[in-house]
């Protein structure tokens, strides 16, 4: 008997969720879908690449931290596995304020790769098939299934696309031009057409990447030694902090000489980015560093990062240093810079082109408003970076098992989590480079920091089903005592005792000329909790395994109290506007006293709420009250 390429596919073979893509949005969409009780099968076009980190060899920065802390407490994967495969780790910004306090962590990237493999080959309801995914079936607007190159039909009820940077892949340096995807795997070539033939709307961004030189001809010497802290916090509020006080790598400081300058200067014209061979926008904040040298001509130096790709390779990583010039530019580039004149690469720099989406085409819960069933999570969708993408495959993957199970879509706002204004911005702004989120693009920052995200966001993940009971009870007891020790802080009181005037000298702060309460010596920058400890004589001992966090909360809690209260006033009146929606069906052209730009922009768009359609460029703080006006009059 002959088959057919589908036939042997029958209907008890037939998945729930198909996710497109194991970048790392894929592996959380994965994950997430499949630990909420649906059969999921993961698409990528190599097993070589899921959770591959094509670039830099780090987890977290600034505001990237945030992202992964989030994930994290929403019952996704990334924080965990980045504790177990770091080798280096820093809290960035800590000369300033918690808000912007970000985890960075630097990545044994094999083993980070490894580890998530391995998760994912062991999920329960999760399968792997490396194979192209060429087609997205649908009927009458909704997902069906998905086909491969080879002809083979997956059926399905739901479909998420994480592409990342593969589809129509090409990498470029000089004349050199490769239809390849990052680190010379193969490109999804065939997708694109059928997204086309479906209506999705597409752009052709831009990234890139430094070379990686053999660490045994760099001069460490002329350059500076960075090291990690000495006290490691892990991105995974279920990580046993003991657990990562490991031995840590160093990290290297050097710079870029006006020689560099002059020899990127010289080659110009035989640079990509210059001469029109590439298309695609690239990244504003992460420029190449033809960028820096053109858009900063001031600058007589600019920073290099050099960075271990892992533990058991002698492959070090450029950051500061991406490049799309020929390869013998770029040796004359890299050997300029004290440090490196004597360097071997192994990997030439690159710049890789590849198709996305316009996320404005997608609901805030990352489904397409034309195709019911299919999502959209990643670089696929307009962002850059690791942390972006993991975590809209976090909640790709929930909302896609929340509409199979006939429930509301998780929608995070601006006020409550970093995500919130990720996944906001990209579905409600044009955007014409790819996305990197940035503290500075949250308006609450100071309630959305990334030591109290488990107290933000737990409490949902338990209740979507991805935070277990003894996680979830072990976050009530923290909040508990930090609720009790802030409230007793307040009416404990101390004298002006000898004991309390030497503390308070021994901590260089101003002594006493009265009473006073715990929490007002608190408030002062030079005091804490901690140092507190010996003149606290009623203070109880708290629970071993939760003191450092507990002592953290009582601490930002008092000392952040009047800053933090004003913020949530102000949150208090972005929810009434995020609370008045706006109907599906409404037409915009009926709405008297609205501009034509704001008719435009609306029906592009189609926001759910007044709060989303405040943020659409082109639509005034006029537009919204004609609009506030037309609906209280519905």
């Amino acid at each position: 008997m002959k088959y057919s390429a589908s036939s042997v596919w029958e209907s008890k073979d037939a998945y729930d969720i198909a996710v497109i893509g194991a970048g790392h949005a894929g592996c959380e969409a994965a994950l997430a879908s499949a630990r909420l009780g649906f059969r999921t099968v993961l698409f990528t076009v190599s097993m070589d690449s899921v959770a591959l980190m094509p670039c830099n060899p780090n987890i977290g920065g600034s505001s990237k931290g945030h992202l992964v802390r989030e994930v994290d407490a929403l019952g996704g994967e990334m924080g965990k596995v980045i504790d177990r495969a770091f080798i280096q780790s820093k809290m960035l910004n800590q000369s300033k304020g918690p808000a912007v306090h970000s985890l960075r962590a630097q990545a044994d990237k094999e083993k980070y790769s490894q580890i998530m493999r391995w998760t994912l080959e062991n999920q329960e309801r999760l399968e792997i098939k490396q194979t192209e995914i060429v087609k997205i079936l649908t009927e009458y607007g909704q997902v069906t299934g998905v086909q491969s190159f080879s002809g083979m039909i997956f059926p399905c009820r739901a479909v998420i696309l994480c592409t990342g940077t593969y589809l129509n892949a090409r990498c470029i340096y000089g004349e050199v031009s490769s239809n390849t995807g990052p680190n010379g795997l193969q490109a999804a070539n065939y997708l694109t057409d059928c997204l086309q033939e479906l209506g999705i709307q597409m752009y052709r961004f831009k990234t890139g990447t430094p070379a990686r030189i053999d660490r045994r001809t760099i001069d460490f010497e002329k350059m500076e030694e960075q090291f990690g802290d000495e006290k490691v916090v892990p991105f995974s509020f279920t990580t046993d902090p003991a657990d990562v006080q490991i031995d840590q790598v160093s990290c290297w400081l050097t710079y870029t000489t006006k020689e560099t300058h002059q020899i990127i200067r010289d080659n110009l014209d035989r640079s990509p980015l210059f001469s029109g061979a590439i298309e695609g926008t690239g990244p504003r904040y992460c420029p190449s560093i033809e960028d820096k040298v053109v858009k900063f001509a001031d600058k007589e130096r600019h920073q290099v990062f050099i960075e271990p790709e892992g533990l058991y390779t002698n492959e070090m990583y450029i950051g500061g240093m991406s490049s799309s010039l020929p390869e013998d530019v770029q040796y004359a580039m890299y050997r300029s810079v004290p440090g490196l004149e004597h360097a071997r690469i192994v990997r030439n720099a690159y710049a890789i082109e590849y198709d996305c989406i316009d996320a404005r085409q997608l609901l805030p819960s990352l489904e397409f408003r034309s195709i019911s069933g299919l999502f959209s999570a990643g670089q696929f969708n307009g962002s850059s970076g690791y942390e972006e993408a993991a975590a809209q495959g976090l909640i790709a993957g929930i909302n896609a098992a929340r509409k199979l199970a006939g429930k509301e879509p998780i929608v995070l706002d601006r006020s409550q989590a970093y995500i919130g204004v990720l996944i906001d911005d990209l579905v409600t702004k044009e955007s014409k480079e790819p996305y990197r989120m940035m503290t500075s693009r949250a308006e609450y920052r100071l309630l959305l920091r990334q030591d109290n995200a488990d107290q933000r966001l737990t409490p949902l993940g338990y209740e979507i089903g991805l935070i277990p009971e003894e996680r979830y009870q072990k976050l009530l007891t923290k909040e508990s005592w930090i609720e009790k020790e802030t409230t007793r802080l307040k009416k404990a009181t101390v004298g002006t005792s000898d004991k309390v005037q030497k503390l308070l000298l021994s901590c260089k702060s101003t002594p006493l000329s009265s009473g006073s309460t715990l929490a007002e010596l608190i408030r002062r920058p030079e005091l804490s909790y901690e140092c507190l400890a010996p003149v606290d004589e009623k203070r109880p001992d708290l629970p071993e395994e939760l003191r450092d966090e507990i002592m953290a909360q009582v601490d930002i809690s008092i000392k952040y109290e009047g800053y933090i209260t004003r913020q949530k006033r102000q949150v208090e009146q972005f929810k009434k506007l995020e609370k008045k929606k706006i109907p599906e069906d409404i037409d915009y052209d009926q709405v008297k006293s609205l501009r034509i730009e704001a008719v435009q922009k609306l029906k592009e768009i189609r926001p759910v709420s007044i709060g989303q359609a405040s943020r659409i460029s082109g639509v005034s703080p006029a537009d919204i009250s004609v609009l506030l006006v037309y609906l209280g009059g519905k």
